[in-house]
């Protein structure tokens, strides 16, 4: 699980979580979210469908050689000339929200799909982990907080903008959410060449 990677993301993001929460009401409890996103499309430049091994070409004119998983259903359908595309997205965010009681947590969920037999290939797969962590003091002084998360362990951080360390109380509930998604898809492209 992706715990530790969510907390060191915090720790890393935290001065940016709160300054640049600026954007809600004066008085929102502070929330920030970053995403990234990268596309890909190549060509088919060869493939041996008995050894598995497929060679895309960029536009850039960079190539790559791979040989496919036995998961990569339906690679009989693929042809040199046809078009690949696959997208990566990651995304985290953190929002401050008020707590009715509830402890420190953490959770993950992730789901797969792919085409049917016989159809061109393309899969798709999306992760998502939710800690939760409580705000167990701030310090408008010393423009600090401290959050307990899931292991019971609890943290300091400097946050870059006290105004929002205002917004924020002890006791409110504090929600890192982390995603991944990838989507892969081929299709028939100009198989002449």
């Amino acid at each position: 699980m992706r715990i530790n990677k969510i907390l060191v993301a915090l720790a890393t993001l935290t001065a940016g979580t709160f300054a640049l929460a600026d954007h809600h009401e004066k008085m929102a409890k502070p929330s920030f979210s970053v995403s990234q996103s990268t596309m890909i499309t190549a060509m088919v430049q060869a493939i041996n469908h008995e050894t598995r091994e497929v060679t895309l070409g960029m536009d850039e004119g960079a190539t790559v050689t791979f040989t496919a998983s036995p998961e990569a259903r339906n690679l009989d359908q693929v042809e040199v000339g046809d078009i690949v595309h696959a997208e990566y997205v990651e995304s985290f965010s953190v929002q401050v929200m008020a707590n009715d009681g509830l402890e420190a947590a953490a959770g993950e969920i992730s789901a797969m799909a792919r085409t049917d037999e016989g159809e061109m290939p393309g899969a798709m797969a999306a992760d998502v982990q939710i800690v939760t962590a409580t705000v167990e003091e701030i310090n408008i002084e010393a423009n600090t907080f401290k959050l307990k998360g899931p292991d019971g362990m609890v943290k300091e951080y400097v946050a870059r903008d006290p105004e929002n360390l205002k917004r924020a109380a002890v006791g409110d509930l504090v929600v890192m959410t982390f995603t991944e998604g990838f989507a892969i898809t081929v299709e028939k492209g100009d198989r002449d060449q």
